[in-house]
């Protein structure tokens, strides 16, 4: 554990090896961009008086009168009710019920048992930040979902996680089966570099193969694999440190996010320097994602939640709050929504409204 790095995976000579301070502690290795890397000194202006009165109070906040403060003309609600009507039906015709019926009932259980979309989402977002077109973006956005579905399914196994309750349904091995519910993973999971590769229309394959590449190291042995085996090895250890825990998020959580808005940044034709902004914006929210579902795991109930609470208490899995305390979990999780704003500095300030809300979402989400 102790060779283990957050610098080996954002790039040695990363901005994001920095350190973040609070009034009281030192944080985390990562995440801290210099203003003075920023460009567009004005629009930032604008930004940051709009974001200066957010905090994260126990993750109580109202989502909704958040983004109208600070994005007084988006409608995020309506927003997302549409982008994820758009990947509902996607997602429901690209795997249709055939033979053999059971595969593709156990595939459509799990993906299409709701959820906040919140991937795909922010891989139409970034597609049209950067000036693509929504549908370019469904197949890499379809994907991602796949993708996610199946490390759920994964993760609930008896030999991960052992859960029974995802979405606020019994987990897909509590209907199904193990057997069939490992299968209806692998299945998702290489139907989704199908998808992209078969279903993306209008964009130069260059493009489509970087995409794909991305898709492929946010879950292989650099991103959620990495970060399963570490989670899984840290069950049960007392010295499991900061480095340690953003070692796994990192991967775990943080990577199939980065995935979802870079590729929509790479289908939509962003240029290096959005691909990379974007990238380090991906980054901040990912561990935002992880923060606030360490916090409401331990201030939510399983009802609140739709999956079990407590359980990484029960499991003794190192989280933020155990590590942090709750309230200095509270203000790194400050740290990164600022840190996640000034990455979007420079970009069109409307079209920036979508991430800007979904970070807002992150921070402020019930469940």
């Amino acid at each position: 554990m102790s060779s283990m790095s957050v610098g080996t995976w954002v790039g040695p000579n990363s901005k994001w090896n920095q350190t973040i301070t609070t009034q009281n502690q030192t944080l985390a290795p990562f995440l801290a961009i210099p203003i003075s890397s920023l460009t567009n000194q004005q629009r930032r202006k604008k930004l940051v008086s709009s974001f200066s009165s957010f905090k994260l109070y126990a993750v109580l906040t109202n989502v909704d009168k958040n983004t109208k403060e600070t994005i007084p003309n988006f409608n995020f609600n309506a927003y997302m009710l549409e982008k994820a009507n758009i990947v509902n039906k996607a997602l429901d015709e690209a795997i249709a019920l055939k033979e053999p019926e059971k595969i593709h009932e156990a595939m459509r259980y799990s993906l299409l048992a709701g959820g906040k979309r919140v991937r795909p989402i922010l891989c139409i977002a970034a597609c049209e930040l950067v000036g693509g077109k929504e549908e370019t973006a469904i197949p890499s956005a379809c994907a991602v979902e796949m993708i996610h579905t199946m490390s759920l399914i994964h993760d609930d196994l008896p030999c991960m996680d052992n859960d029974d309750l995802r979405r606020g349904k019994p987990t897909n091995h509590k209907v199904y089966g193990e057997d069939v519910a490992v299968l209806a993973g692998d299945a998702l999971l290489s139907f989704a570099f199908e998808h992209v590769a078969v279903s993306t229309t209008g964009v130069p394959p260059e493009k489509v193969v970087k995409a794909i590449a991305e898709l492929a190291k946010s879950v292989g042995k650099e991103g959620l694999a990495a970060g399963q085996i570490v989670d899984l090895e840290s069950e049960g250890l007392s010295n499991v440190d900061l480095k340690t825990l953003e070692f796994i998020h990192l991967r775990k959580t943080a990577a199939l996010l980065e995935a979802s808005v870079v590729m929509g940044a790479i289908i939509g034709g962003g240029s290096e320097d959005e691909i990379e902004k974007l990238r380090k914006f991906a980054r901040c929210i990912g561990l935002l994602f992880q923060v606030v579902d360490d916090i409401l795991d331990v201030t939510k109930s399983s009802e609140e939640l739709g999956k079990t609470a407590g359980k990484d208490l029960i499991a003794d899995k190192v989280t933020y709050p155990k590590l942090l305390g709750l309230e200095k979990s509270k203000e790194f999780a400050e740290n990164l929504i600022k840190d996640a704003h000034d990455c979007l500095i420079g970009f069109d300030y409307e079209k920036v409204a979508p991430l800007l809300a979904l970070t807002n979402y992150i921070a402020y989400r019930q469940n």
